[in-house]
């Protein structure tokens, strides 16, 4: 108890101290992991791979950072492929402006699909031409600017207060905000407008009743569980990493990552149609996480 106390009064101190974001609003990025596992390294005297999202020059992994979103898009391309389907051309409605939405939009490009939105806790931008993630990244990763400054910076493109985001005409939504940001009514207005496929790129951005909707409905619709799940899956690669004094490159991460992420779908597929619900990728994924935590058990002897 009193190393936690002392950790977390370190950290508040450093944030507090050189930040102006709002109480209660404050991210967990690269300069926090770093205080973070710097002061665990005081505190300790230990150096091992108990914090992830690490600098690359103690410990962290390459493609750490765009793994959430790479992830996404890889899980997208599980589904489309089991349904016959291809990602080019594809539009592609995407929800934040932070990592897991800038991506999630520059995998779904490199796979020839187009990106028309995002959007920040001021409002969205659609741009109908798809996003220009070089100016983005200017915008959210080297100014810290909003995305407003998206639509100032080009002409064509609309900007809206508030919400919306989900309102505009897509084949796919990949919410990557924030929790509960996707509710009934934008389940409905997405149907309306063609959507069918929806992807959790946030932890847990549809509310309940979306969730039901989008099962109800027949729309293909991945729980953030499973989506979402590259980013915890390549921080348990920087851990190996960090066990074994290895840095893999970028491209033996992703490619780690992407059979990672195939590995998941494949196991959520089989366990809806394994227990009768073929296509519910909620209960597939709820099913397949339950069975490994139980083969777990009943191996070690605990159940």
């Amino acid at each position: 108890m009193k190393f936690c106390q002392s950790f977390m009064t370190e950290l508040y101190r450093h944030i507090g101290a050189d930040t102006d974001v709002p109480a209660g609003d404050i991210g967990v990025g690269g300069r926090e992991i770093g205080y973070l596992y710097g002061q665990y390294k005081r505190l300790t005297g230990l150096y091992e791979g108990v914090l992830t999202g690490k600098g690359l020059t103690y410990g962290g992994s390459l493609a750490r950072t765009e793994a959430t979103g790479y992830g996404l898009v890889y899980m997208v391309r599980e589904m489309l492929l089991n349904a016959g389907m291809t990602m080019e051309g594809k539009t592609v409605a995407v929800s934040g402006s932070g990592n897991v939405a800038i991506y999630t939009t520059e995998k779904a490009q490199q796979y020839g699909m187009k990106v028309v939105t995002l959007s920040d806790s001021n409002g969205w931008i659609y741009d109908p031409n798809g996003i220009d993630l070089d100016l983005v990244k200017q915008i959210k990763e080297v100014r810290r600017g909003r995305i407003k400054e998206y639509a100032e910076a080009k002409p064509g493109v609309e900007y809206h207060e508030g919400k919306g985001v989900w309102s505009v005409k897509c084949d796919i939504a990949l919410p990557c905000a924030t929790q509960n940001e996707l509710d009934l009514e934008d389940a409905k207005q997405l149907k309306a407008n063609g959507c069918f496929l929806v992807a959790e790129g946030a932890n847990m951005p549809s509310t309940r009743e979306a969730t039901d909707f989008f099962l109800e409905s027949g729309m293909m619709f991945m729980p953030g569980k499973a989506a979402n799940a590259g980013g915890v899956a390549t921080s348990a690669l920087e851990m190996s990493q960090n066990s074994e004094r290895l840095s893999w490159t970028f491209e033996e991460v992703d490619e780690k990552l992407h059979n990672i992420m195939i590995n998941i779908f494949k196991k959520v597929d089989e366990a809806a149609k394994k227990y009768g619900y073929e296509g519910n990728y909620v209960m597939g994924a709820n099913i397949a996480g339950f069975e490994k935590v139980v083969e777990a058990m009943n191996a070690q002897g605990i159940v």
